[in-house]
């Protein structure tokens, strides 16, 4: 802890730095789509209700705030000195911890780009710092004031856009080598390279998400990650903190809950379309997940502002 937090009092003043520049860009609402592909910027002034997502593989930086994040029975919180890391799409669900005007909570996301990651192991090979096997697909790790700094330097580039096509590769190139370096390394590592069990697992997830509406046969699976059924079972388990078909119901629900808010579809059709073929067991899923039946769950977010709607907000 003593290590955790000298770091954060060394990168307080890069931390200062991103609040200072970012106070100069044109906000629209509280995201801001910076020109530099895969970056996001977020600012968030007023309370948000709780959110649901697909996390796509990133590297998210708290500037201002805390964060809580649940995945299957994982509950990670992370803050201005973590940086979250998803190396896998995952489905979460996850809460700011507290906000206001005056406290606003303020955090950057970039898109992992694995074949880039994949590329500089084979070309530098960084050695990463060895950490207790584990392989849940998402991580907390401790924010050094190099990350920082890179990231800072990454966001200034909106003031020079013609700047952009060069910088960005080569500062993008310089956070993946820090997280390759950090404590988190190793793990990144075996998520990356092919032959892994991180990596075969990473085939069925990748798989699952291109197909769930489909019935799920685990041994079409196990033979899409080149494994055997009870070995994918348990790796699986182990990266997503949920089973196969956990990992699908899932992925259904939330699909569902987009097509409903985005298509105004009734819940009997949303269900049916990604694949349920009850709706009864549907609505009851669906509760048990998000806390409401899908009506009503639905009429909530309709009638809450922008900043209560289902949001990975970094």
């Amino acid at each position: 802890m003593s290590l955790k937090r000298d770091l954060r009092e060394e990168s307080a003043s890069i931390r200062q730095r991103i609040l200072d520049g970012l106070a100069l860009l044109r906000w629209d609402g509280m995201n801001f789509e910076h020109a530099v592909p895969g970056l996001t910027l977020y600012r968030i002034e007023e309370p948000p209700g709780p959110f649901s997502t697909i996390y796509e593989p990133s590297l998210s930086l708290i500037i201002k705030g805390s964060k809580r994040v649940k995945v299957g029975n994982e509950t990670l919180v992370y803050d201005e000195s973590s940086f979250f890391l998803t190396t896998i799409g995952l489905p979460m669900s996850g809460q700011i911890c507290a906000v206001s005007k005056g406290e606003p909570y303020i955090a950057a996301t970039i898109r992992l780009d694995l074949e880039k990651l994949r590329r500089i192991i084979a070309d530098y090979d960084p050695p990463p710092t060895e950490v207790p096997e584990r392989d849940l697909g998402v991580v907390v790790g401790v924010s050094t004031p190099e990350m920082l700094d890179a990231l800072s330097r990454l966001i200034s580039l909106a003031n020079s856009p013609g700047d952009i096509p060069f910088f960005s590769t080569h500062i993008h190139n310089e956070i993946l080598y820090r997280l390759l370096t950090s404590e988190q390394g190793a793990r990144l590592r075996r998520f990356a390279l092919a032959g892994t069990n991180s990596n075969r697992v990473a085939k069925a997830i990748a798989w699952l998400k291109e197909n769930y509406t489909r019935p799920l046969r685990v041994e079409e699976l196990a033979e899409i990650a080149n494994m055997g059924v009870s070995t994918l079972h348990r790796h699986f388990r182990a990266m997503t903190a949920m089973s196969p078909l956990q990992f699908q119901k899932h992925l259904r629900l939330h699909h569902a809950r987009e097509l409903m808010l985005a298509q105004s579809l009734d819940a009997t059709t949303a269900a049916l379309r990604v694949g349920y073929e009850s709706p009864t067991q549907f609505s009851r899923e669906y509760r048990r997940a998000f806390g409401h039946p899908p009506l009503r769950d639905i009429r909530a977010i309709l009638n809450s502002d922008e900043s209560g709607r289902p949001n990975s907000v970094g």
